[in-house]
């Protein structure tokens, strides 16, 4: 939705446990909005169960219909981004004006990249 903005400082978007992600929350709105919330959480994609988990959460008190706010998360120790063939593990922030949701994707992880499970192998040939 072109009203709401949700920025990370430098266009960052890995990240090493315990480092802090700061950014801008943003919206622009014909009236004062009810709720704005913004979000840090992680979440599991594929096959079975789907898992969440919400790490932090900051609600903006007095929203004005139109207003850019500053946020910072530290993230915490875990768990990590990971891709496996069954199951993924990925972070956002999430800003939350009424009904309406952006979201910005994130990785955690020591190396910068999700955890790969699954990585293709390669056999030797058997002649």
């Amino acid at each position: 939705m072109d009203n709401l903005v949700l920025e990370i400082d430098n266009g960052q978007t890995a990240f090493a446990p315990g480092e802090t992600v700061g950014g801008e929350a943003g919206w622009n709105l014909p009236a004062s909005p009810k709720e704005v919330s913004l979000q840090l959480l992680w979440y599991t994609e594929g096959k079975g169960d789907e898992d969440a988990g919400l790490v932090e959460e900051v609600t903006f008190d007095l929203p004005q219909p139109s207003e850019n706010r500053r946020f910072t998360f530290r993230i915490p120790e875990g768990p990590y981004s990971f891709r496996g063939k069954l199951i993924s593990l990925a972070w956002a922030i999430e800003l939350q004006v009424d009904r309406e949701v952006v979201r910005r994707e994130l990785v955690v992880s020591p190396t910068g990249e999700p955890i790969v499970l699954h990585a293709p192998q390669e056999f030797p040939h058997l002649d």
